[in-house]
């Protein structure tokens, strides 16, 4: 891997040009530095701004976001998914108050025993917090390498991450270990593109880029296909009482945990209405909608329900707007259906998705 060590000095001065500008990048705390990669984390840049500072307005430290209730919590993580990252990070914050006394570590391997940190976020803190001297190596910065190197292992597997890694960690500028961090993402993120065409005459890595000078940059990096997702068809129930809607908290465990959801079952129908207990006065179509998760596909069908039930099933709710709004985080798999929702309720927007 001799291109890289002609890396760093065009990189970051590609870099010093061209950033972004970001939020996290003007006050690149500990904290700061975490909760923007942990967001960052399957989810856009574009889609994580608002909700960084939303967050931050809410949970300006570490110790607020250890001391604030869950259901608050998962309130201000709505719509960004993947919920397990949100409870992860009260957990390490937790950590941090309770091993730390309230400091994040200036330490790699500390650092790596937080909840939710992997050995990418450890080097992201360490490297950009702290500045110390470890790669932070994440699906762009494999692309990147592994192009400019013509690696062709497979991304997936350990040994060719650790491999990178070890490489990286070679041609590590020791004076700008976050600046070199975040000049390989960045790249990764805005010129060497995954699904297309990479902006090879705009990266300062072209000279000495094999896939580039072979030609070979739509066959690296090379990735072993997935498994395809399994596909469950649910029945949604928009169950409706005046102008509040039903919501059911799931469990503490599986998908979506802890979370409310609109009341749903695999292929439910008006006999699931009866099994809950739940008497319809009417019934209508409440439209369709599709979510897809890591591993599986949700294909949903609505059914809209009148009722004049006041009680509900244990674990059951009735909100109004204003409580869904402000209490009740609905994950964005029920999208399709706020606006059923929002209508029905009186309401002409739905703020809480």
């Amino acid at each position: 891997m001799n291109e890289l060590t002609q890396l760093p000095i065009p990189l970051l001065e590609w870099f010093r040009d061209n950033a972004r500008v970001l939020p996290w990048r003007s006050d690149p705390t500990p904290y700061h530095v975490w909760l923007s990669e942990i967001m960052l984390q399957q989810t856009r840049v574009a889609a994580v701004m608002d909700y960084y500072t939303r967050f931050l307005a809410e949970l300006p430290t570490v110790a607020d976001l250890a001391a604030v209730e869950e259901d608050k919590l998962m309130k201000l993580w709505q719509g960004l998914g993947y919920y397990n990252r949100a409870r992860n990070l009260q957990k390490a914050a937790r950590q941090i108050m309770d091993e730390f006394q309230g400091e994040f570590p200036a330490d790699y391997t500390a650092l790596r025993s937080l909840a939710g940190v992997g050995d990418y976020t450890a080097g992201a803190v360490a490297s950009i917090a702290f500045q110390i001297p470890v790669p932070a190596v994440d699906g762009n910065v494999l692309r990147v390498v592994t192009r400019i190197t013509g690696d062709t292992g497979d991304i997936t597997k350990p040994q060719t991450k650790e491999r990178i890694r070890a490489a990286l960690q070679d041609v590590m500028p020791v004076d700008f270990p976050g600046d070199f961090n975040q000049a390989l993402m960045e790249l990764g993120a805005t010129v060497c593109l995954p699904n297309g065409a990479p902006l090879c005459e705009k990266c300062p890595a072209a000279s000495f880029c094999i896939a580039y000078q072979e030609g070979r940059t739509g066959e690296i990096p090379v990735k072993a296909p997935k498994k395809p997702r399994r596909v469950e068809k649910r029945t949604v129930f928009l169950i409706f009482r005046g102008e509040k809607v039903a919501l059911r908290r799931r469990g503490k465990r599986g998908l979506l945990a802890g979370l409310w959801e609109y009341p749903n079952e695999v292929e439910g129908d008006l006999s699931t209405l009866e099994s809950w207990g739940i008497r319809p006065e009417t019934t209508g179509h409440g439209g369709t909608g599709k979510h897809i998760f890591s591993h599986i596909e949700w294909h949903m069908t609505a059914l809209t329900v009148e009722t004049a039930l006041e009680t509900l099933p244990e674990g059951w709710v009735w909100a109004g707007a204003e409580e869904l709004e402000q209490d009740y985080a609905v994950p964005n798999a029920f999208q399709a259906f706020a606006g059923t929702v929002a209508e029905r309720l009186g309401q002409k927007e739905y703020p809480w998705i």
